[in-house]
C-alpha cells in the first residue's frame, strides 16, 4: 500500500499546534505523525488522501499559527526501519513498565517488559494520552478480568493488560494496518489470552466486559460511548483518552447519559485519561 507523506510546516510550531494538529488529522484517515523541528510528518493511504478535506481541518485548529504543507508520494517501506532512525527510542512508564522494539538494545529490567514494532500504527507511549493509559492501568487491577481495547493501534494497552492478569482481551481496530499490526505485536510478545478483530463498534454489541480501554478522539468517544456503557455491567470500568482537559465537560455529559460516572482523570500537556464506572440507575 502506497501512502501520501505530507510535510506540514507550522509557524511558530509548538507542542501545542502538533497535538491539535495530529488530532484533527486523524479524524480524517491519517495514520501516523512523526515530528521534526519546525512541524510534523503526517501519513496517510494514498486512497483516502483528500487534500480538500485537509485543508478544512486546517482551518478548525483553534491556535494562532501560519501552515504551508507539501505533498508527496511514497511506496511502501520498512517502516520500523524508519521509526528507528527518527522517533521511536524506548520510553519508561512510572519505573513499572518499559516499551520498546526489536532493534532496541540495553533494555531495563522492570516490571513489565513489552515489545512494540510500530510500523505506522499509533501507540508506541511517547504521546501523553497513551502514557496517561498506561499509568492509570498500573494502578488498576485487571486479574481475572475481561478486556476490550478499543481502536487499539499497536495493541500496547492490551498486551499491556494481559501482563497485568487480564482473563481475556479483546483488541479492535477499525483500520486494517492497525489490525495486522496489532496482530503482529500480540505474536511478539508470546501471549495467547488477546484476540485481535478487524472493525468498529459493532464487532463488540452484545458482549460484556469488566474494563474497557479506549484511546480515540473526542469526537469517536462520543459517538460510541453509549454502545461501551451497553457492554459494560455495574462497576465495570471504563479508560479513555484522546483528549484535552476542557473537553472533560462535554464527556462527562455524554456519559451521565449513558449511566457512567467519572472517578478521576489524570492531565499531560492538556491532554487527559479519564476513569469512568457504570453506574446502574436507580
Amino acid at each position: 500500500m502506497n501512502y501520501i507523506e505530507v510535510k506540514i510546516t507550522l509557524t511558530p510550531c509548538t507542542d501545542v499546534c502538533t497535538d491539535l494538529l495530529s488530532a484533527f488529522l486523524g479524524e480524517i484517515g491519517f495514520e501516523s505523525f512523526m515530528p521534526f523541528e519546525n512541524g510534523l510528518l503526517a501519513y496517510i493511504q494514498q486512497p483516502l488522501f483528500d487534500e480538500r478535506l485537509m485543508k478544512q481541518q486546517f482551518a478548525l485548529i483553534p491556535v494562532d499559527c501560519a501552515i504551508d504543507y507539501t505533498i508527496s508520494e511514497i511506496p511502501d517501506r520498512n517502516w520500523n526501519e524508519e521509526w528507528e532512525k527518527n522517533y521511536f527510542t524506548p520510553i519508561l512508564i512510572k519505573d513499572r513498565c518499559v516499551v520498546h522494539s526489536s532493534f532496541h538494545t540495553d533494555i531495563p529490567k522492570v516490571e513489565y517488559d513489552i515489545l512494540i514494532d510500530p510500523k505506522m500504527s499509533f501507540g508506541t507511549g511517547h504521546h501523553e494520552t497513551t502514557s496517561s493509559m498506561m499509568e492509570m492501568m498500573l494502578e488498576t487491577s485487571f486479574v481475572g478480568k475481561t478486556v476490550l481495547d478499543m481502536g487499539c493501534g499497536t495493541a500496547i494497552l492490551a498486551i499491556l493488560a494481559s501482563l497485568r492478569g487480564a482473563k481475556s482481551v479483546t483488541a479492535v481496530d477499525i483500520d486494517e494496518w492497525a489490525y495486522k499490526n496489532a496482530c503482529e505485536n500480540v505474536s511478539l510478545n508470546h501471549i495467547s489470552n488477546i484476540e485481535v478483530l478487524l472493525g468498529g463498534s459493532e464487532r463488540i454489541v452484545g458482549n460484556k466486559y469488566d474494563i474497557i480501554l479506549a484511546n480515540i478522539n473526542r469526537n469517536i468517544l462520543l459517538e460510541n460511548m453509549k454502545t461501551y456503557a451497553s457492554c459494560m455491567s455495574e462497576n465495570s470500568e471504563l479508560y479513555m483518552s484522546g483528549f484535552y482537559k476542557e473537553d472533560i465537560p462535554v464527556i462527562c455529559e455524554e456519559a451521565e447519559r449513558c449511566g457512567l460516572i467519572m472517578e478521576s482523570y489524570i492531565e499531560k500537556k492538556r491532554w487527559v485519561g479519564t476513569k469512568f464506572v457504570k453506574k446502574e440507575k436507580a
